[in-house]
């Protein structure tokens, strides 16, 4: 069986390093995969590029002007269909289309006629919306019948002139149309059940497949960084893990609102790439992370990791986190209550109160890390496993 992928980036970043997974395994399995994608570089050694990087730019340019994502430059498409039909997989998969480096008009007239198997690993929202690829912060739910007057127009995918939402979700349901045979695969039951409500894709066939996390890396490691990040022995330690940390960001906000209200007791380290540091003398910021095994002695030194984003369709940080044996607080808002899945492994929180995130953290650490610590990684172990999830992939590939 040869597997053709799509996906924005190849073996960085959380989606691509799904490719890369599910690419290793099928090698392991006497299978073949290639990669196509569309930004950065990669490791992976059966993987095409597509477009230049100047081609990158006018799409980006022309997302941003003229506010339509995947409309612009066919060069780089027209040569990955060249490559696909060379290749002649029996199965394409397609993950993140977004990322201005696709024409996707050309895409998808060229995916009607395709003889093999279809699937589409949805990472976030934005298949079936007429732009946006997270909504329930702004709370808008036109995506179940028509997008249009977007809340979000300046929002990822930024448009700064037009709102296009409503000519990008009707094209979306034309492309949509022409592929009776498409199997949609969700990462989290959160995203199944939102998407079998919208216009475009819930009359598909809708499975879904956990991600998985690397329970060989991300385990308890009593390693060095302790001492390399000067943590002080008597405070206890909330983790909290973000992409970015930006000023205008609530997530951002709140952490600020968490650092008035703490006691002296406690240090919040915060790790990601920091765009708005605010100094503080109860927050240390960490902006950068060489290896996966060096996030898992982050991971392992904690005593909480919170989760201060709302917007999650799996939150692979929440399952790294507990692997290490780390329990973890989160907001109960789309999957991240799902990915805890038990109060044996933290606390879910139903609202932004920020007092209430402090009695959690509280309570927790009264409790003793040590009395979550196996329950949080078993339960990784046992919903998250790599190679149970990817298998019920190949399972889906063969049926």
């Amino acid at each position: 069986m040869k597997v053709f992928m799509i996906n924005t980036v190849c073996g960085i970043g959380s989606t691509g390093r799904i490719c890369t997974d599910i690419a290793t395994y099928l090698l392991e399995n006497k299978h073949e995969c290639i990669i196509a994608y569309g930004q950065g570089s990669t490791q992976y050694s059966y993987s095409y590029k597509i477009g230049r990087t100047f081609e990158n730019h006018l799409h980006n340019i022309g997302s941003r002007v003229l506010g339509l994502q995947g409309y612009f430059t066919k060069k780089g498409t027209r040569k990955l269909i060249e490559k696909i039909r060379e290749e002649n997989p029996d199965i394409i998969h397609l993950h993140n289309l977004h990322g201005n480096y696709l024409n996707l008009e050309l895409l998808f007239d060229f995916l009607k006629d395709f003889k093999g198997k279809i699937f589409w690993t949805l990472h976030d929202c934005w298949a079936y919306t007429g732009k946006c690829a997270h909504y329930t912060d702004v709370k808008c739910f036109k995506w179940k019948e028509k997008c249009s007057i977007c809340p979000q127009v300046n929002k990822y995918p930024p448009s700064m002139l037009l709102d296009q939402s409503e000519k990008m979700f009707f094209d979306k349901k034309r492309w949509y149309s022409m592929l009776p045979n498409l199997h949609v695969i969700c990462v989290s039951d959160w995203l199944k059940n939102e998407a079998k409500q919208s216009l475009l894709l819930g009359k598909q066939r809708v499975e879904r497949v956990y991600n998985w996390i690397d329970h060989e890396t991300f385990k308890y490691i009593q390693g060095s960084v302790k001492e390399e990040l000067n943590l002080p022995e008597e405070k206890k330690i909330v983790l909290c893990v973000s992409a970015a940390w930006n000023k205008s960001d609530e997530k951002f906000k709140k952490l600020l609102q968490l650092s008035d209200v703490l006691t002296d007791d406690y240090l919040l380290l915060v790790v990601g790439k920091i765009n708005s540091k605010v100094k503080k003398k109860n927050i240390l910021y960490v902006p950068y992370v060489s290896g996966k095994e060096k996030m898992a002695e982050i991971y392992s030194v904690a005593d909480v990791y919170l989760h201060l984003s709302t917007e999650d369709t799996f939150g692979l940080v929440i399952g790294e986190a507990m692997a290490c044996g780390t329990p973890v607080v989160v907001f109960n808002s789309t999957a991240c209550s799902e990915v805890v899945g038990s109060v044996e492994c933290g606390s879910v929180i139903e609202n932004n109160d920020i007092m209430q995130i402090v009695n959690k953290i509280s309570e927790i650490v009264a409790a003793s890390k040590q009395s979550y610590s196996e329950k949080c990684r078993n339960y990784v172990m046992e919903k998250y496993d790599i190679n149970k999830n990817i298998n019920l992939l190949l399972t889906l590939y063969l049926n």
